[in-house]
């Protein structure tokens, strides 16, 4: 199962110091968003002797995840690989933890505040942060997962390029459906019932233990707010270039989502990549236990081809 995952003004705050990489031709400089409710951290990765040209606003996917792509249960650094790529190329990145996680955890008091308006909210400011810097030319939102979502309602204002990767085609409740669909239908005889009821706008006051780490009482809200979206729809709104790149190798989200995207914004261009997984990592078809292992095995890299697509979307 999918595990889930405040309202900001903005100030920009970027420390006095920047830490060069060894053997490496970039720079990371720590960044803060400063909110109503507390500070949002994330990294700011330039070239070396960057004075001018795009950057990319990654947001990160569902759940704890972190602003490199890990959380507490695995680390594979897959948004870390994916911004050190992209510096590579001479493009320069922004990352960041999202309130209520790692870095950026006192920015969300408690989780029955959160809502999702409140990340594409955040994601909006930082757009509005990285608008303000004169180094940037071109500013382009990638989301992953559920940052897809986020990504695609940010990027209507100040943004020239949109990226989703590895982002759902259904609503939240229709993809959380599917995937119990693969669960005892003891579990799917308690959790339909509460996903039609969240699905209307109704909490449900007690959910059974089993489902607590999906349907508790304090993360229904966030839910509610959530299940409201449509990708399909919401990537229509978009009148800038579009790339929707899928793995065919991916155990959470399918090629059938990448479809949905494009069939709903036809003008986009859609990239599936052959062996790459969730975690945008090359791994062995018919192997789960090797894909669920890639999602903890840091040295592992990215895709190249994820990479090179990006870039070549970026610069063209």
């Amino acid at each position: 199962m999918r595990k889930l995952l405040l309202l900001p003004l903005f100030l920009l705050t970027i420390q006095v110091f920047a830490e060069k990489n060894i053997d490496t031709n970039f720079i990371q400089s720590p960044i803060v968003l400063k909110t109503t409710t507390g500070n949002i951290f994330g990294t700011l990765t330039t070239p070396l002797n960057f004075s001018k040209g795009p950057v990319v606003l990654i947001i990160a996917g569902s759940g704890p995840t972190d602003r490199n792509g890990n959380n507490p249960m695995m680390k594979n650094n897959s948004l870390q690989q994916l911004a050190f790529g992209l510096a590579d190329a001479g493009i320069a990145s922004l990352r960041y933890d999202k309130r209520g996680i790692a870095a950026s955890a006192k920015a969300m008091h408690e989780e029955a505040e959160l809502r999702f308006d409140n990340y594409f909210n955040d994601a909006k400011d930082w757009v509005s942060l990285l608008k303000k810097d004169n180094r940037f030319n071109q500013i382009i939102i990638a989301g992953h997962s559920e940052g897809s979502l986020l990504g695609m309602i940010a990027a209507t204002k100040n943004v020239s390029k949109y990226i989703s990767i590895a982002g759902p085609g259904n609503k939240a409740d229709e993809t959380i459906r599917e995937q119990l669909e693969n669960q005892p239908d003891a579990i799917k005889e308690l959790a339909f019932p509460i996903l039609d009821s969240l699905s209307a706008g109704i909490p449900v006051s007690d959910p059974d233990p089993m489902l607590a780490a999906l349907f508790r009482p304090s993360v229904q809200p966030y839910l509610i707010s959530w299940f409201t979206y449509n990708p399909q729809i919401e990537v229509t709104k978009l009148t800038i270039p579009v790339l929707i790149i899928q793995g065919d190798n991916d155990i959470q989200v399918s090629v059938k989502d990448a479809e949905l995207l494009s069939s709903a914004k036809k003008d986009a261009q859609i990239n599936i990549i052959k062996g790459m997984n969730h975690v945008l990592k090359m791994v062995p078809y018919d192997d789960k236990e090797a894909n669920i292992k890639s999602y903890s095995n840091p040295k592992l890299p990215i895709a190249e081809e994820l990479l090179n697509t990006i870039i070549t979307f970026i610069k063209k």
